[in-house]
């Protein structure tokens, strides 16, 4: 990434190109003065470059700024001002020289090299571990992770639970010069008050009852690395004193120990309360605000970056199917439902979301009826199938059959046997079944339709039928109302 592209002034009027290089080096800027040939040869070998572009022999000022698009350009006079409508044109200087205009217009020129498109290159985001997405929201946490990591700045990161603020902090340290150092984390809410102190700093053999041997301590543990302060926000205040101390002092000591032991880690720490607000009420230490947040890094709610929903889906499902053995796929209606919904759980709601759509639905494709209701906000109207009549018959028999033999005690109930003329046993001399069933089947519609005085639907409802079946059904029979 390009932080500041070295000066190349080319102008024809030397006195005046004299006094830039004064300005210039008076402000601490490294630059050079070239003629066209020198600088032609500079930028075909593309390198990040500021051109501050004066008069030409040639008079091919357009022809330049074509020819290199890439490039940043500062036109020197008023002469050149119609230059301004090409896009690499960024500013235009006059004399006398300004500190305050140049350095704008310095800082303009940095600022269209480092969002110039590609400049990102692919295997700067390869390093990334778990941050999937491409909203901008994603792509500014990115950069700020990038731009800090290298450093040895305390880092503060803020945003709503379940946005991944542990990623955040592990792809910082994985960025970091620490990297090959452990990163150890640390959940400040989860552990009481009274054992913080040990957990942190460690504590000597006998310091309290039940400490029977020494023991390191979280920052001793992440010698040489980073230290993650999960939840910084539920510490109690007597833990935020001593932090802040060691935070200051580089230095700590056991539980009940006296030497000092340096502090050679780098801290990172996350909360998603308002710490700003805690301050005001005095539950949080307004000094050691400002030693943990050097840098903040706001991680998004997952309802600001629907966008990228799709491919967090994607990339959840594949870490799950390493356990589960089994996968789903979403239709796009659903994954539109999804991107509607406002995850107030975030990231951590979508895991589980996904988790219980793979035992629900192994191996299968979930649409937006199968999704649980609070996630459907698509009214699409669902495929039911429609089964040959021969099925049906055969499905509504074969329970009526399954229904007597389970339960003959209830056969008055079922009336069946008394439909079937008492018949329950094969006769010896055999019988037709195809007319048999055909006259039992007749003889249930009759009694449905005279039941519910010939009322279709609430006959073809009691028979478990659709009512264009049961219509055809009756002119196959002749089972019309009599006259």
């Amino acid at each position: 990434m390009v932080n500041n592209p070295f000066l190349y002034i080319v102008d024809e009027q030397s006195s005046r190109s004299s006094r830039l290089s004064t300005v210039l080096s008076f402000i601490n800027e490294p630059h050079q003065i070239l003629d066209m040939a020198a600088l032609q040869a500079r930028l075909n070998n593309q390198e990040p470059v500021v051109v501050l572009l004066g008069a030409l022999e040639s008079q091919r000022h357009a022809d330049l700024l074509l020819r290199y698009p890439a490039t940043a350009f500062l036109l020197l006079g008023e002469p050149l001002q119609p230059l301004l409508q090409y896009a690499n044109a960024v500013g235009l200087l006059s004399e006398p020289f300004s500190y305050a205009s140049l350095t704008q217009l310095l800082r303009d020129s940095q600022q269209y090299h480092r969002l110039l498109p590609l400049q990102h290159k692919p295997h700067n985001m390869a390093k990334f571990d778990g941050m999937v997405g491409n909203s901008a929201a994603m792509q500014q946490v990115r950069f700020l992770i990038q731009q800090v990591a290298k450093t040895e700045a305390n880092v503060l990161v803020l945003g709503p639970s379940g946005t991944g603020k542990e990623v955040v902090a592990r792809n910082i340290h994985l960025l970091s010069n620490r990297a090959r150092g452990p990163f150890v984390p640390i959940n400040c809410g989860a552990i009481p008050a009274e054992l913080l102190e040990s957990e942190l700093f460690g504590h000597e053999k006998g310091a309290f009852t039940g400490a029977i041997s020494t023991r390191k301590g979280r920052f001793e543990l992440a010698q040489g690395g980073t230290l993650f302060l999960d939840e910084i926000g539920d510490m109690p205040l007597n833990m935020q004193v001593k932090l802040l101390r060691v935070l200051q002092e580089r230095t700590y000591e056991r539980v009940g120990g006296t030497q000092p032991i340096k502090a050679d880690v780098r801290i990172v720490a996350a909360t998603h309360r308002d710490l700003e607000q805690m301050i005001a009420e005095g539950s949080f230490r307004e000094d050691l605000y400002y030693r943990l947040n050097v840098f903040p890094i706001e991680t998004p709610a997952l309802s600001h970056r629907c966008d990228d929903i799709p491919l967090l889906i994607s990339e959840l499902l594949q870490r799950q199917e390493k356990y589960s053995q089994a996968k789903v796929k979403f239709t796009e209606y659903a994954l539109q439902s999804l991107q509607l919904h406002s995850w107030p759980g975030n990231v951590r709601e979508l895991a589980n979301l996904l988790e219980r759509m793979v035992i629900m639905y192994p191996d299968q494709v979930v649409d937006v009826a199968e999704l649980p209701p609070k996630y459907r906000h698509l009214e699409i109207e669902s495929y039911v199938p429609q089964y040959p009549e021969s099925l049906q018959e055969r499905d509504l028999l074969n329970e009526m059959f399954q229904s007597a033999d389970d339960d003959e005690d209830e056969a008055d109930d079922a009336g069946f046997f008394a439909v079937a003329d008492g018949l329950q046993d094969l006769p010896d001399q055999g019988l037709d079944l195809k007319e048999y069933l055909a006259e039992l089947e007749i003889r249930f519609i009759s009694q449905a339709l005279e039941r519910h005085e010939f009322v279709v639907a609430r006959a073809a409802e009691v028979l478990g039928l659709r009512r264009t079946t049961l219509v055809e059904k009756m002119r196959k029979y002749n089972l019309g109302k009599d006259e």
